[in-house]
C-alpha cells in the first residue's frame, strides 16, 4: 500500500493523514521522540490534511508566501499517541491535540513549488 494517497476519502479510509512542515523545522526535531510545529503554542493542536490533493489546496492560501522548503509527513493515524479529532464535518482535516510522537511518521516526501512560491505537486 502506498502511503501517498491523492483523495481525502481514500486517505481517511486507509488511516493516513498528512502534515506540511518547513524542512528545517522537521529536521531539527525528527530524531526526537516528539515533534511540535511552530504554530502549536498559538493553535493548541497540529494541523493535518487527508489527501494530497486537498493538502495542495490548503497549502497555497496559507504558506505560498513562506519561502522555506517544505516537506510532507505521512502519518499513520492509529500510531499517533495524542488525541486525534476531526473538527470539520467532512472529516478531511484531523487535528492532533498534543505533541506528535515521531514514530507515527511512516514516510516523508518533498513538495514542488513554482518560482512564485505556489505549491504545485507533492512527490510520492
Amino acid at each position: 500500500m502506498s502511503v501517498f494517497l491523492r483523495s481525502a476519502e481514500e486517505s481517511r479510509i486507509q488511516g493516513i493523514t498528512y502534515h506540511l512542515v518547513p524542512r528545517a523545522v522537521w529536521d531539527s526535531q525528527r530524531h526526537s521522540p516528539e515533534y511540535l510545529p511552530e504554530a502549536f503554542p498559538v493553535d493548541g493542536f497540529i494541523h493535518c490534511t487527508n489527501g494530497l490533493d486537498e493538502l495542495i489546496n490548503v497549502a497555497n492560501p496559507y504558506y505560498a508566501d513562506d519561502p522555506r522548503e517544505f516537506v510532507v509527513l505521512a502519518l499513520e493515524v492509529t500510531r499517533i499517541s495524542a488525541p486525534v479529532r476531526y473538527d470539520d464535518p467532512h472529516q478531511g482535516f484531523p487535528h492532533i491535540y498534543g505533541p506528535l510522537n515521531t514514530d507515527a511518521v511512516v514516510q516523508q516526501t518533498s513538495v514542488e513549488r513554482s518560482g512564485e512560491g505556489t505549491f504545485v505537486t507533492i512527490a510520492g
